[in-house]
């Protein structure tokens, strides 16, 4: 069923202004009976300003009279507010961020120049004005602002980055670079474990020799040895 807007302001509106039963209410505005109490006893957490259902067009004079004259009726949604929508706009950032933003974005025009200002704003989630500042080095506090991989601060996830900077390399007609900062550790392990497998299987090869070159008892079936047992014939 859907509810109004603002459940708690509603309730408090319907509390002031109708004999509705509190079950009513709380139907209505999908709180709990006892949220409904606080409200009329004036001991809910805040003081809550009631927020007229009819005016919104939620409810009706008759639905709120059928309420009013039976107990048992439950009220009806006369049109259910819209669902608030986010408008199109550059990327949310919380407040704890934002002063990162110029390190993120100066990051992007010093390491991937063919990333166009509206691949960052979107990127960053900020306005293309503050991203020409940067790249032309007007920008009022550019003697603070450092190069700042925006992944690390978070502004960024690195699958966004990496196809805002592929997307990018692609309408310019270049290769998309590849990260190469780990080449040299990736080789450096495969050789490693690729040494440790050729020693296991020269430790393999040199315990079986020493198997054979002894006379062992102990056999479950002719050729067949108990592999729990390893005792040489005296």
């Amino acid at each position: 069923m859907a509810q109004p807007l603002m459940p708690h302001a509603t309730a408090a509106w319907l509390v002031e202004n109708t004999s509705l039963t509190f079950e009513q209410i709380a139907q209505f505005c999908g709180l709990h009976i006892l949220e409904v109490q606080a409200i009329a006893d004036d001991t809910a957490a805040t003081k809550l300003t009631g927020r007229d259902p009819l005016r919104a067009g939620e409810l009706t004079h008759e639905e709120i009279e059928k309420g009013q004259n039976n107990p048992d009726y439950a009220l009806q949604m006369w049109k259910a507010p819209e669902a608030v929508r986010r408008t199109k706009g550059p990327r949310y950032t919380p407040v704890s961020k934002r002063q990162d933003k110029p390190d993120g974005i100066y990051w992007i025009i010093k390491n991937h120049p063919e990333v166009t200002d509206g691949q960052i704003s979107k990127l960053i989630g900020t306005t293309r004005t503050t991203i020409a500042a940067i790249r032309e080095r007007t920008h009022w506090n550019m003697a603070n602002i450092t190069p700042k991989d925006p992944v690390t601060l978070g502004l960024t996830t690195q699958r966004e980055l990496d196809a805002a900077v592929a997307k990018a390399a692609k309408a310019k007609g270049i290769e998309a670079p590849t990260d190469t900062r780990f080449e040299g550790d990736r080789a450096a392990l495969i050789d490693q474990l690729r040494a440790e497998r050729e020693q296991h299987a020269r430790d393999a090869e040199a315990a079986l020799a020493d198997a054979d070159g002894e006379a062992l008892r102990d056999e479950i079936v002719p050729g067949i040895r108990d592999p729990f047992k390893n005792t040489p014939v005296e």
